[in-house]
């Protein structure tokens, strides 16, 4: 029964590891997969309490209507499937400590943002730990947006732009209203006719990772303030272990959300200024545009005439132009001048003439987001400078709790001092030595009465002097 059930389970990796899977019912039970967190989307299981070969991972794959289905596949699959290299695999290994990366390749699109590890291609969405409890949010959320976009599609296609799905990626969650969104993304891109322009399939689930990550750091970073300004001001009035222990903790904390918001930062900065990478990561357009070529050369080869050539020539040129129009467009006025923009249009010009594709939808994307965690970088950057200052005000208390201590401190070795002095005057009268003075049948109580108020007055004199000479050298306050 086993070699039975390996057989067919090599006949199905080798017709399509990625296909519908067929899973019996006792299989099921053992299982027991969740299905819930993707509402009304059909969900296929492949999987069960069998041993997983090496390399092979639950991924949960969702195609343009919406669909999601969960399948398991090995790393050459998922290579022959987005025409991925095996090093860029590497960086969405679950095992493996990889920063916040997002590459764009031919054919896919490769995100690995902080507990998002994805890749998209121009017609579906695979990701990785679909079950773990962080990524079912981020995965219902994509789930959603796709089945948006593909009915805004449809009803683009068929009557164009309407209410209906003016506002494809409103979410009905009350919380999610408060997660910064830019307008350009939840309503389109206006060209400069004013008509507005749906975004690619691939810019939908690359927005959304975009999208969830930033806002992962934003409320973590919302809740670290929280938490940190009233301990901090806990802690200037009141200097405890217990104070100082969750200081420590909570500066552990910022170090590393701090790190985790600059790797994010510093991967959109890198895209925003390579207008090559971008271009990548048009991959609706890149599949198009091979599809055309594949027909263009199926009609040649069938001796097609050449006027439809021509047609087609003068519509690709037409179509460069209108693209440079709009990316001159999407270019404010106020930083058309700015070394930025001035790079920007010019490399984005380049990729247009020799790719037929233009940036502006995908950099005023990215450059949203950018802002975003921009603002969540300044605000720990804010906190970091308030815990800096805190450390500072407490340094500066302790300093002076040790010069007042120093100080009490001068003043007891001056009295030791000055006492030690009576002492040695005491130990002299006790020795055992003739002198008159000491003899009790020579000399009255008068005599030591005189003799013990003289020595006090002289500590006391010394004593003052001392204390005198300390203030005039500014060694006491």
């Amino acid at each position: 029964m086993v070699k039975t059930e390996l057989h067919r389970r090599k006949r199905r990796m080798a017709t399509g590891p990625l296909g519908p899977p067929k899973i019996s019912a006792a299989q099921w039970d053992d299982y027991r997969p969740t299905t819930a967190f993707f509402g009304g989307g059909g969900v296929g299981v492949m999987g069960g309490t069998r041993k997983k070969a090496s390399g092979v991972r639950p991924w949960l794959l969702l195609d343009s209507t919406g669909k999601a289905v969960v399948e398991e596949a090995g790393k050459h699959d998922i290579m022959r499937r987005t025409g991925l290299p095996a090093r860029d695999l590497r960086i969405l290994d679950p095992l493996l400590s990889y920063p916040s990366t997002v590459l764009g390749r031919e054919r896919a699109i490769v995100v690995n943002l902080e507990h998002i590890k994805a890749i998209i291609t121009a017609q579906e969405v695979l990701l990785l730990n679909a079950k773990d409890p962080s990524v079912t949010p981020f995965a219902e959320e994509l789930q959603r947006r796709i089945q948006r976009h593909h009915q805004a599609t449809g009803a683009a296609a068929g009557g164009g732009y309407n209410a209906e799905w003016r506002d494809l990626y409103a979410v009905e969650d009350s919380q999610s209203h408060q997660v910064f969104r830019p307008n350009f993304s939840t309503q389109g891109v206006e060209n400069r006719d004013g008509a507005k322009k749906l975004l690619p399939f691939e810019f939908v689930g690359l927005e959304t990772c975009l999208e969830t990550a930033c806002s992962c750091l934003d409320n973590e970073a919302r809740t670290l303030e929280l938490e940190a300004y009233p301990a901090l001001d806990k802690l200037t009035s009141k200097i405890s272990t217990r104070n100082l222990e969750r200081v420590r903790q909570i500066k552990s904390r910022l170090v590393a959300i701090t790190g985790r918001v600059q790797k994010v930062r510093d991967e959109l900065e890198h895209l925003l200024d390579d207008d090559e990478d971008m271009c990548e990561m048009y991959l609706t357009e890149k599949l198009q545009e091979h599809d055309r070529d594949s027909v263009s050369s199926v009609n040649e080869q069938n001796g097609i005439g050449t006027d439809d050539d021509d047609e087609a020539t003068a519509a690709a040129t037409e179509a460069d132009e209108e693209a440079e129009r709009e990316q001159a467009y999407l270019i404010p006025s106020g930083k058309a001048n700015s070394p930025l923009a001035r790079e920007s249009h010019g490399s984005g010009r380049s990729s247009n003439s020799s790719k037929h594709l233009h940036v502006g939808e995908l950099e005023m994307l990215l450059e949203a987001y950018f802002v975003q965690i921009e603002g969540t970088m300044n605000k720990l950057s804010t906190l970091r400078e308030y815990v800096d200052d805190t450390e500072d005000y407490i340094n500066i208390m302790l300093d002076d709790k040790q010069n007042h201590l120093l100080q009490v401190g001068v003043t007891l070795n001056t009295a030791t001092l000055v006492v030690n002095a009576f002492v040695v005057v005491s130990g002299i009268f006790g020795m055992n030595i003739t002198i008159e003075l000491f003899n009790p049948e020579l000399s009255g109580m008068t005599e030591f009465m005189l003799t013990i108020g003289g020595g006090t007055a002289a500590c006391i004199f010394v004593y003052v002097a001392a204390i005198a000479w300390y203030k005039h050298r500014r060694l006491l306050d």
